[in-house]
């Protein structure tokens, strides 16, 4: 672990990701903190680094409105045993990443298949790398906030299309690379399952668990609507999921 312990690792990561997602600061709660998205399906997000069944029970209790989501650094199964009726785990469990990233070396120029073509870009403190196909589209994409000498890589993926050329490699060692340029000396991201593989291979190490919670409609708003042809129909929370 590049922290010293999983605390440590989350704060760095929650500040990085909002920088990434370019929300408001994360406000501070005595469980961890809170992020506001304010988007359709994710109005917010409360990150706990140190989850334990009471919290969870009473934050999620006391959590009526849809769209909220908790993100929280333990293995699924005890997060979907702590969680209140009307809340769900969206998606696959997945993990919390950090590597050490090299500075002072000089990045190589990377390798891209013929016809494909690699752009990179700044805005308000994050850098996006985009890789174009032949024909134009976008192949694969991925983008890196940096926060002191922390670092948080955010939204990489590959077009299945594209899949199994190396551009993964390629979007992450031009992100991390042109982090560590700009002072960051440890990367943070989280994962899914099945993006483990990629970063592991590429030196990066699991730092914790990490489990999804969604808040769905509100019960008692649905059924003070009852079952009218007026009223609109239920969305089940795993169909909500982000």
């Amino acid at each position: 672990m590049h922290f010293t312990d999983t605390s440590e690792a989350v704060r760095a990561w929650v500040h990085g990701w909002a920088l990434s997602r370019g929300t408001t600061a994360p406000s501070s709660m005595p469980w961890g903190f809170t992020v506001t998205i304010g988007l359709p399906g994710h109005a917010m997000s409360h990150v706990l680094p140190t989850a334990d069944e009471a919290t969870v029970r009473e934050l999620t209790g006391s959590t009526t409105g849809p769209g909220v989501w908790l993100k929280a650094f333990v293995p699924a199964e005890s997060l979907a045993s702590w969680i209140a009726p009307g809340w769900s785990l969206p998606g696959a469990p997945g993990f919390l990443m950090s590597t050490a990233l090299r500075t002072g070396s000089p990045r190589i120029p990377p390798s891209l298949p013929g016809g494909y073509r690699l752009r990179t870009w700044a805005r308000a403190g994050v850098t996006h790398a985009r890789v174009h196909a032949p024909d134009g589209t976008t192949a694969a994409r991925g983008q890196i906030s940096v926060d002191g000498t922390n670092a948080v890589v955010d939204k990489v993926e590959t077009h299945p299309a594209h899949r199994r050329r190396g551009l993964g490699r390629v979007i992450m060692g031009t992100l991390t690379g042109t982090a560590a340029e700009r002072g960051a000396t440890v990367g943070l991201l989280a994962s899914t399952a099945a993006g483990r593989a990629l970063y592991e291979a590429t030196g990066w190490h699991v730092t914790a668990p990490l489990a999804n919670a969604l808040r769905g409609p509100d019960p008692a708003r649905n059924a003070r609507a009852g079952h009218s042809a007026s009223a609109p129909p239920a969305v089940s929370p795993a169909g909500r999921a982000r």
